[in-house]
């Protein structure tokens, strides 16, 4: 009976270890699949333990170094094909305005509204090409993060400062609450163009005299554990239609900012605002989301608590 007693503990001991051998690794596998699936293609992929799952770990870092790859080719063409295309556009811009001037002579009416048009049209064409180098630079850069240890509350204060003429001269009050000391290893100058986009959308659509309300502290639930950084505007908020694509890029929403805060004249946003909000924050091993019933655009950044410190 002792020597079956012994047998027993000894294969529950076994049994222990290879468990702790094999599932160590196993650990390791998913945050490796996250990180992949969320564009980290910077740190190398290294699982120890069985020879099969090493040789699992080896396959997804190729992976990860052909998708580093095509991520740079993608980049590379996009910016030699906008430069390509700003040259003659610069060209063609210049060649408009001169008709517009009257330098090969005096333009009738019908001529003139012509002109009109093309300088319209080359100046969105320029815009647009602008936007997508924009887009490309800042999903680039959030593949590049430089992690530090930062007071989250000051660096909205600073998001707010930065932006401080134009919600003044609108009549807004801003303020930022929550938890004052709570300190998170992000990127303060990737992440600050996400929460600077959500300021200026905010600033954009809000009615003269209206409020932001900036939020920031921990949310615990059954599911997870994260840190939340919130806006809320009185602005008109985001439509039915415009909820499922608002954050994919040069998306332009139906909804438009009112009459006072700009000219009407002025161009529709790019589409690429809240698209760069979405690279930054998914960098960070994040999302944003768009919250339902508040009165207003709600927007709300969730970071994981369980960011390794640097």
């Amino acid at each position: 009976m002792q020597q079956v007693l012994v047998a027993i503990v000894a294969a529950a001991a076994a049994a222990l270890v290879f468990g702790l051998w094999l599932t160590r690794p196993l650990r390791r596998l998913g945050p490796a699949l996250v990180a992949l699936g969320g564009g980290g293609f910077n740190e190398p992929i290294h699982i120890p333990g069985p020879s099969d799952l090493a040789s699992l770990g080896r396959q997804l870092d190729s992976l990860r170094l052909r998708l580093t790859e095509l991520d740079e080719d993608k980049a590379r063409f996009l910016r030699h094909t906008s430069h390509e295309l700003k040259t003659p556009l610069a060209a063609l811009r210049e060649g408009v305005a001169l008709l517009s001037e009257g330098v090969g002579g005096a333009l009738s009416g019908e001529q003139a509204e012509i002109v009109g048009i093309l300088q319209h049209n080359t100046g969105v064409l320029q815009q647009q090409i602008e936007d997508l180098l924009r887009y490309n630079a800042a999903a680039f850069d959030a593949r590049q993060l430089q992690r530090r240890p930062t007071l989250l509350h000051e660096l909205l204060e600073d998001v707010v400062q930065a932006q401080r003429l134009s919600w003044q001269a609108r009549g807004l009050a801003v303020v930022v609450e929550g938890d004052e000391t709570l300190v998170h290893p992000v990127d303060p100058e990737r992440l600050g163009m996400a929460l600077g986009n959500l300021m200026s959308n905010a600033i954009r659509f809000s009615p003269a005299g209206g409020r932001i309300r900036w939020w920031v502290g921990v949310l615990v639930s059954a599911e997870e554990r994260a840190i939340a950084l919130q806006i809320n505007d009185d602005g008109p908020g985001i439509s039915a239609a415009d909820r499922e694509h608002i954050f994919d890029p040069f998306y332009r929403g139906s909804t438009q900012p009112p009459p006072a805060s700009h000219s009407a004249n002025a161009p529709r946003g790019s589409g690429i605002g809240l698209a760069i909000v979405r690279e930054q924050v998914s960098a960070h091993g994040g999302r944003v989301q768009l919250m339902a019933d508040a009165g207003g655009a709600c927007f709300r950044i969730l970071l994981p608590l369980d960011t390794p410190h640097v």
